[in-house]
C-alpha cells in the first residue's frame, strides 16, 4: 500500500502540498494537482482510515447496545 510520502515523492512536492490537494485546503496549483493525481493513480494510493483515525483521536464510528 503506497503511501503520501511517496505520492509526494512521486510527483516532486511536499507531502504538505499532497495533503493540500486531497483535502481541497489551501491553494495549490492546476499542474501541481494535475502531477499529484498522476502520482495517486500510478500508486493506487488509498487514504489509511485507521491512521487518519488514530491522528485525529476520534474516530466514525457509532456503537449501539441492544438488551436481549
Amino acid at each position: 500500500m503506497a503511501t503520501i510520502k511517496e505520492v509526494a515523492a512521486l510527483a516532486g512536492v511536499s507531502v504538505a502540498t499532497v495533503s493540500r490537494a486531497m483535502n481541497r485546503s489551501g491553494y495549490v496549483k492546476a499542474a501541481t494537482k494535475a502531477k499529484i493525481e498522476a502520482a495517486i493513480q500510478q500508486l493506487d494510493y488509498a487514504p489509511n482510515e485507521v491512521a487518519r483515525t488514530l491522528n485525529m483521536k476520534q474516530s466514525k464510528v457509532i456503537g449501539l447496545l441492544l438488551p436481549d
